[in-house]
């Protein structure tokens, strides 16, 4: 049950439900740095709440197989110690971007994020724009996600407010800091960059005991939400899917990689040298 509600926090579904708190260290962040393939651009995997960079595995080894591609643990995840200071989705933005230059890698990437780590890649995509090429986002969290749970469904939000009691010190730090910095960091000229880059929204289909009802009413609406956010045609729906659509559906994440790659690829190659 408590893995349940955490899921349903982390995600889309609730989807919206280090040791150094700056710029990643060599000896820290690399540690915790997966890596594979070669063909650019790279996709920079983001993991939702309470994940890990193993949440990856049911589409790792395809993805590498077409694509440079990279995740990593967050503080806190994966045998990583925690941090010390903030663990709001600005903080963490700020950390990949270092970490994406302390490596070296090469952008314009491809930014993709499960639940609140779609957040995650959002804003990053609205405060470093020229580092993102395309977005694919898997039942992101919308940054209203838990107001509208409260307001809309007291019973769900009642349930995760217990579920949080057993939070470790990460997963609490990053839940409780789910909203903060976005209207002091994210304004109007970042929100419109974010806008300006082309993605994917993928969305369950399934909802199941307590997601149905009220929860999916809102889930519903958020997801569409989303498309006043970011540049995409539409919110796929992914038959069969629920929250982990990665795990559920995984031929359906990675089409949209390999789509928003290949869009990539002809926009680099048609903008020329330099």
């Amino acid at each position: 049950m408590r893995r349940e509600v955490v899921t349903l926090l982390a995600a889309g579904v609730s989807a919206g439900l280090i040791a150094c708190a700056g710029t990643p260290r060599a000896d820290d962040g690399e540690r915790y740095v997966r890596r594979a393939g070669t063909a650019l651009p790279m996709v920079v995997l983001q993991a939702g709440h309470g994940d890990g960079a193993r949440s990856w595995q049911p589409v790792w080894q395809r993805i590498a197989e077409q694509h440079a591609v990279i995740a990593f643990d967050r503080p806190g995840y994966g045998g990583r110690a925690g941090a010390h200071g903030p663990r709001d989705p600005c903080t963490i933005a700020d950390e990949q971007h270092a970490l994406l230059q302390q490596l070296g890698v090469k952008t314009p990437v491809v930014l993709v994020g499960h639940s609140l780590g779609g957040r995650y890649q959002w804003v990053h995509a609205a405060l470093y724009p020229a580092d993102v090429a395309a977005l694919v986002l898997i039942e992101p969290t919308h940054p209203e996600h838990w107001r509208r749970l409260q307001a809309e469904t007291p019973a769900m939000a009642g349930v995760v407010k217990v579920a949080r009691l057993g939070f470790n010190t990460t997963m609490a730090a990053e839940f409780d800091a789910q909203d903060d910095c976005l209207r002091e960091r994210l304004g109007p000229a970042e929100r419109a960059a974010a806008r300006r880059i082309p993605a994917r929204l993928l969305a369950r289909q399934d909802y199941q005991g307590l997601e149905r009802g009220a929860f999916e009413t809102m889930h519903r609406r958020s997801m569409r939400d989303w498309l006043q956010l970011v540049d995409a045609p539409r919110v796929d729906a992914v038959a069969g899917s629920g929250h982990y659509i990665h795990r559920d559906r995984p031929e359906a994440v990675l089409a949209a990689i390999d789509e928003m790659s290949a869009l990539a690829r002809r926009r680099r190659d048609s903008s020329g040298p330099g």
